[in-house]
């Protein structure tokens, strides 16, 4: 191991949230022999992945439950103190070229000392309103038998398809995957690729080429909506997706998501890093070079710690934040001291849609639940869907769903003899005007109603006995997300790539931004992404490239 501490001081960081991408970026600083503090404004770890517990033995992931790429948290967790991780490649030979894990516990050695991975089969069950599914589980074999069965004319398609997102999948994924696109020339030098990959159309158009089933245009373009994007308006880089999936699995940490945040606050602290709760960031204190008060946004302006909520100052030498790009800038960084992203630019981008979240936990009566772990519920309209929630803001006649039901993998979340499911109805952000004190009763309601009377769950009014629900107001107030996005901006082509928020502030000098909101976007896998991007740019700008510099594994 290498001590990379020598080559400089204890520099002094702080890391504004404790989500996903935040703890990420925390134990790589850590490994870079950085001093770093992370200050969360909740009373536990998460952020959009924090986990709540109920008095009655209930355990609910508030956020993410989808995850993918084992190897980015077997990375995390193979870190030590002042070790950095010289010389070793993003993609190594056996996380190419190994079988994907069926069975058994799917978290490398590292991992398995900090929590337990399984995988999930299938990835999702997808039901159509007509009461058909499909069971999407990334083996071509089952895929092609449920495709000659659903629409047997799309099997070539499907070929064609698949060849397609491979090659997309392989420059998209594995060989740009960590580049930060903080200058023009950088993504220029992709656009010729792009081109000839078909990856700037949007991804409803680009499957649309290879299916002519309705069904199949939705099995293979609906993904983007748990990273916050319309596939009718993102580009078709993110047909990527499938094979992500399909190299690596999908996965679930016993106990919930929540397990896995509190193994990574684990290893931040073995680390040496610290995290306080009960934070809250007021302002990220801005100087010019000599320390005196930015008075318009020329010349330096450097970060110089924080302000707390209450008056308290944190000094620092450089900042971290992670959380939400538009109220990082607007809320958080001074006006006089901000040219590119002034209030007028960050209010302009265009922010991913809400979601509203029924958190429930219902009796068992002696019925198998004829569901998955993961179920993806289609309503009858799909494009139309889309345009309401995306473009009209408005609430449809009629919703689709991601219904969770861990229980059926894990039982610990729930007292004996019940089940602890979410379901997840996207909406529109709070540009809408919407009013959620009336909207959000009525939407749970119809939801619940829905789920009881289709037979999803039969007789499940009868048989609650717990339930919560989330709508945009909370993304807004708890997650302080602009707008009360789910997601960040929304991943259109205007708004990707070089066009996606820097992970290294433009305006500021030693001010940094980590997870959904910035390059390269929302996801559990993506904030991972996110986290080892900018620990390469900090160590970049703090002289030590050397204890980040990768090999490359991935021959074109």
């Amino acid at each position: 191991m290498t001590d990379f501490s020598t080559l400089h001081r204890r520099k002094q960081a702080l890391i504004i949230g404790s989500g996903i991408g935040g703890l990420s970026l925390g134990i790589r600083l850590q490994s870079l022999g950085f001093d770093t503090i992370i200050l969360e404004k909740l009373d536990g770890p998460g952020g959009r992945a924090y986990q709540k517990r109920t008095p009655d033995g209930y355990v609910f992931d508030m956020g993410p439950t989808v995850i993918t790429v084992p190897h980015f948290i077997e990375e995390l967790f193979a870190l030590e103190r002042d070790g950095g991780w010289p010389g070793q490649p993003d993609y190594p030979a056996e996380v190419l070229n190994g079988e994907r894990v069926r069975v058994g516990e799917s978290g490398g050695p590292r991992t398995r000392e900090y929590v337990r991975l399984v995988p999930i089969l299938p990835f999702y069950r997808i039901y159509f309103d007509d009461g058909t599914f499909f069971d999407y589980d990334g083996d071509p074999a089952s895929t092609r038998r449920q495709i000659a069965e659903l629409a047997p004319g799309d099997l070539a398609g499907y070929e064609r398809f698949h060849a397609d997102a491979e090659a997309i999948f392989r420059r998209g994924f594995l060989e740009l995957g960590y580049t930060h696109f903080g200058d023009v020339g950088t993504m220029l030098r992709v656009v010729p690729d792009l081109l000839k990959l078909d990856a700037v159309r949007t991804l409803f158009s680009f499957t649309s080429r290879y299916f002519q089933s309705p069904k199949l245009r939705q099995v293979f373009s609906f993904e983007t909506l748990l990273i916050g994007g319309n596939p009718l308006s993102v580009p078709a880089i993110y047909a990527m997706i499938h094979f992500v999936e399909k190299t690596w699995g999908i996965h679930y940490a016993l106990g919930g998501t929540g397990a896995l945040v509190r193994a990574l606050v684990r290893k931040f602290e073995e680390l040496g890093g610290r995290i306080e709760y009960g934070a809250e960031v007021e302002q990220i204190l801005v100087t010019d070079e000599w320390g005196k008060p930015v008075r318009r946004p020329l010349g330096p302006r450097v970060a110089r710690g924080v302000r707390l909520k209450g008056g308290e100052q944190r000094p620092a030498d450089l900042v971290i934040s992670n959380g939400d790009w538009a109220n990082t800038y607007l809320k958080r960084v001074p006006r006089q001291a901000r040219l590119v992203n002034n209030d007028l630019r960050v209010k302009a981008a265009r922010q991913s849609m809400s979601l509203l979240v029924i958190y429930f936990g219902f009796r068992e009566d002696g019925r198998p639940l004829d569901l998955r772990h993961h179920n993806i519920i289609l309503g009858p309209r799909y494009e139309t869907l889309l345009r309401e929630i995306f473009g009209q803001k408005v609430l449809g006649a009629d919703f689709s769903q991601y219904l969770h039901v861990p229980t059926l993998t894990d039982p610990s979340l729930a007292p004996p003899g019940h089940h602890a499911a979410y379901t997840l109805i996207p909406v529109p952000h709070n540009g809408s005007g919407l009013d959620w004190t009336v909207e959000g009763p009525r939407l749970v309601d119809r939801v619940l109603a829905f789920l009881d009377e289709r037979g999803y769950i039969p007789g499940l009014r009868e048989r609650l006995t717990y339930l919560d629900f989330i709508t945009p107001d909370y993304f807004e107030g708890t997650l302080d997300s602009y707008l009360g996005n789910a997601f960040g901006p929304e991943p259109i082509l205007a708004q990707s790539a070089y066009f996606r928020p820097h992970n290294r502030s433009e305006d500021v000098q030693n001010l940094y931004l980590v997870g959904a909101g910035v390059q390269p976007g929302a996801g559990t896998p993506s904030v991972m992404m996110s986290a080892k991007m900018t620990a390469r740019l900090i160590a970049e700008d703090f002289g030590l490239q050397g204890a980040v510099r990768p090999v490359d594994s991935v021959r074109r």
